[in-house]
Parts: C-alpha cells; structure tokens; sequence
C-alpha cells in the first residue's frame, strides 16, 4: 500500500480494505454531490424508505385498523421502536422510547425531575449547549415563578470550543437540582465523559441527563450501566431518520414509578388506555413519559434506519468514523497548512463523528463548498463542520472533499460570496 496519504489511489486503497464500504449502496447518495452535513441531517437510506412505504400501506389497507393489524401496529410502534434503538443507547429495552421532539422531551424530563426544594433550586448546564435546551431550562425555571438568571448556572469554557470535566464538577454544588449537558458538543464535537460526570453528579445528590443529539447513532453508550438518570435525543442526524422524525426518550428504570411532569393519554398503561377512564392508570416502563398520539408516518422510516444499524453495530461504525476524520484531519494538516484554518474539535478520540474548522472566512467558504458540490455545516461566527459518516461516506469522498477545499483557497473562489450566514445554515 502506498504510503503517500494525499494521493487518490491511498484513498481507493482504503476503501478496498473499509468492511462497511457495501453499506454506501443502501444509501440515496448524488454521484455530483460530496454530502459532509450528515450531522445535521443524515441521508436517506434505502431501508428507511420502505418502511416508510410499509407503514403508509397499512394505512391504505386496514384504516383505522391499522393500529392493531398489519407488520407494525401503530399502537406499539413507539415501544417497538425504543427496543431497537434501546442497543445504541446501552439501555434496557423498557427505558427507552420513541415520542415527541427534542425539545419537548427536555421539558417533559425537567417537569418530572426538576424539583426546586430545601435548598437545591438550581439547573447546572454549559455555555456550548445547544440554544434550544437553554430556552426550555430558563422556560421551567420561570414556571417554578424562579428567575433564571439566578437559577441556572452556566458554566463557561475556556476556548469558546470546549469544556473541562472537572470545571463542571466544581460547580455541583449544594444548591444544584438538576444537571443537563450535551454528550457531544455540537459545535466542536467534543465528547463528555459520562462516567465520570455521573459519577459525581450522584456522589452529590444530584440528578444528571444528557442530550445525545449529536452522539446517537455515531458512538456506543452505556447509559443504564452509568446508571445516567435521563437522556434525550433527536433521530435525524447520525441515525438518518429524516427530516422532523420522531425523537427519543431514556429513562433509567431506578425512576420507573415516578409520576412524570406531564401526562398525557399514551403514557397509559397499554391494556388500560382506552378504558378511557378520567383516572389515569400509567405506563411502568418509560412509555408513561408519552403524550398524545404518536406520529406513525414520522416514526416509519426509524424502523429501517434502526434495522440497519443494528445489522452493522455501532462498534463498527465508531471504528470506521475515527479513521475517516484521523484521515481528513492528515489530509487538512499536510494539504491546506498555509491557508489559516486551526481545528475546533478535539484531535484524540475524545471527539464525535465530525471535524471543527475554524477560519475567519469560514461562512464564505461554506457557500463556495457548496457552489463546488461539497455540502458542509456553517456555524457562526468562524466554524466549518465537515462530518464524513462511516454508513455512507467513503475515503475517497474525504480525499475528494480536501482537494475541492484546497482549490477554493488556492484560487481565492470564495471571495465572491459575503462572508455571512444564509437564512438556514
């Protein structure tokens, strides 16, 4: 095998030797278009698809009977669901379900286990998290008639790229309720140590969750076993559940029992549910965090995506994701060194399944990536996201990516576009 990384026959050679490269063919992947935003929004995989196409079929066979007949009965789908994504989450089958939007399961989890007494009033939480979850904390800090610039404490990083474990646990104070952190920092990609934050979250009495937004369907987990209190999560990244699919809910059965904040008809019991009673009779498993009625047709593809990736194991695919950032982080590094970029994410594997570049002109830059037929992430001010994902990216897509990026530097093609955000970036 060659030696020399930047050539196009290292990346083939790699290819040749990558086990997962027949799983690109179940994907809908553009012969013209280098996709590298799977972690904002995963392709389609031929297997969603039909899953998608099963369930619309039982609705044009059976109607309303298809919540009981057909392959996946609408009325359990969700507990169906939450078995099969149960593995990449490391958790029980029973602790986990597929229901709501992330951030309604946010608030759904803080109204359950949010609860400001004797002194533990405040929500521990990061700078670099998400905007959505900081709204839904300060919303049930407020609810609490509390005010969040008291009650919530942010903890700050040092870079404005990552965080350090041992800041966040100075801060699990006497007065700390709830915790809630990203896994995986969107942004840069740095990966958390759960162990170790749980571990001391719990050593102080407090309750600990985890948003896995950007770690579900990239890195294995291992959630009951940490004995991790909540977790919750959207499907439409690294698990290709397409746009605006169902997300998901964990909770670790040592809670089960607990009365959850919200309640609503489909976290009954399932053999009593259309008792119809006024008393509610709920769930014993995590179904009792559900609402109302689930959304079949958004849930449909996720029966796919999960097949496939239980098929491959997520072992496999976090092997396959270090070694295609390791080789477009060598391919950067010995390519564009001249050119001003400097990495965001971390270089080791405490990082998830996308790189973090930073440039100054980086929104210009995405704009001419996408006028090349790259598809990349801008996040503002100065960061480029580039995630190769390991089910439907191949070397030879990374290899090809940096030399579109060293033509655009080279040539100066991004100094066309305004170096400013679109609508959606």
């Amino acid at each position: 095998m060659t030696n020399n990384l930047t050539t196009r026959g290292f990346a083939e050679q790699l290819d040749q030797q990558d086990e997962l490269r027949k799983y690109k063919e179940e994907f809908y992947t553009r012969s013209d278009v280098l996709y590298m935003d799977g972690n904002s929004l995963g392709l389609l995989s031929k297997r969603a698809e039909k899953s998608l196409l099963t369930l619309l079929e039982s609705w044009k066979e059976f109607g309303i009977d298809g919540w009981v007949r057909g392959e996946h009965p609408w009325f359990y789908f969700s507990e169906k669901l939450g078995e099969l994504c149960a593995p990449l989450v490391g958790a029980k089958p029973e602790e986990v379900i597929l229901t709501g939007s992330t951030t309604s399961n946010l608030h759904q989890l803080l109204a359950t286990f949010y609860k400001p007494a004797k002194g533990r009033t405040k929500i521990l939480a990061d700078e670099l998290n998400f905007p959505s979850d900081l709204y839904a904390i300060k919303s049930q800090i407020s609810l609490r008639g509390l005010d969040p610039s008291e009650h919530l404490i942010l903890v700050k990083s040092l870079d404005g790229h990552t965080l350090i474990e041992d800041n966040l646990i100075e801060m699990m104070r006497d007065d700390v309720a709830v915790i809630v952190l990203p896994s995986i920092l969107y942004r840069s990609g740095q990966m958390l140590d759960l162990e170790k934050l749980t571990k001391a979250a719990h050593e102080r009495g407090i309750i600990i969750g985890f948003d896995l937004c950007h770690s579900i369907g990239a890195i294995p987990h291992s959630l009951h076993d940490l004995g991790v209190d909540f977790a919750f999560w959207c499907n439409y990244k690294h698990l290709n559940g397409g746009p605006g699919t169902v997300a998901g809910l964990y909770v670790h059965e040592k809670h089960f029992g607990k009365t959850p904040g919200l309640l609503g008809w489909f976290g009954s019991d399932k053999t009593k549910q259309f008792d119809l009673s006024i008393e509610m009779t709920s769930s014993s498993t995590v179904g009792a965090y559900q609402l109302g009625t689930p959304h079949v047709l958004s849930l449909a593809p996720l029966y796919g995506s999960l097949e496939l990736f239980n098929e491959v194991g997520i072992q496999k695919v976090r092997e396959k994701s270090l070694k295609l950032t390791n080789y477009m982080m060598s391919l950067i590094d010995d390519e564009l060194g001249q050119y001003g970029f400097s990495y965001g994410n971390p270089k080791d594997e405490s990082r998830g399944g996308h790189i973090y570049l930073v440039h100054e002109e980086a929104a210009r830059i995405c704009k001419a990536l996408k006028h090349e037929g790259v598809i990349p992430d801008f996040r503002a001010p100065n960061g480029i996201r580039l995630a190769p994902v390991a089910l439907y990216s191949s070397f030879l897509d990374v290899w090809e990516t940096v030399q579109r990026l060293k033509t655009i530097m080279h040539e100066g093609k991004y100094k066309k576009f305004e170096n400013e955000r679109d609508v959606i970036a």
